[in-house]
């Protein structure tokens, strides 16, 4: 059964945001299979929550910008429509390395808050029909619950439909 924490501090950068702003949060903490195949998959099983609503934080380049894309697990990122919600021509994956370094995040556990780096970022619109969303609370097996109004208004977000099935 996960672990329901309400506003403290799980030690990650993202958590200690949330708890600075006076965010409302729930911690979920499973165990995580360093086997699974997919790592948004896994927490959204492990949660027990539907795939749609569990959004994974990508890092892309967008005109040699890093730039932080979160979409649905069960979706994939359109980068053409990144690139386009961020005012910029053209997108690509970035390299796992620099986004690990720029994030201060392992791959699998990038939070979209607390980053080492404040990055451009795009929140898919899909996220605004649930009342709460989970995302990488820092950490391989660990997520944090909170609305999407409040993720994106801690990144700056835009909302723009960026993710495709």
């Amino acid at each position: 059964m996960p672990k329901k924490t309400k506003k403290t501090s799980a030690g990650t950068p993202a958590t200690t945001a949330l708890t600075a702003a006076g965010t409302d949060f729930t911690l979920h903490s499973y165990e995580h299979d360093p086997a699974a195949p997919s790592y948004g998959e896994e927490a959204a099983q492990a949660l027990g929550v539907e795939p749609a609503r569990v959004f994974k934080t990508l890092v892309a380049s967008v005109d040699d910008r890093l730039t932080v894309a979160i979409v649905p697990v069960s979706a994939t990122l359109d980068l053409k429509a990144l690139a386009s919600a961020v005012g910029g021509k053209r997108a690509t994956m970035a390299d796992p390395a620099a986004a690990e370094r720029t994030t201060g995040y392992v791959r699998g556990g990038i939070s979209p808050l607390g980053q080492r780096k404040r990055l451009p970022t795009a929140l898919d619109e899909s996220a605004t029909g649930y009342e709460t969303i989970c995302v990488s609370a820092g950490r391989r097996g660990l997520e944090v619950e909170l609305s999407p109004a409040d993720l994106a208004s801690l990144t700056d977000a835009v909302l723009a439909p960026i993710a495709r099935s």
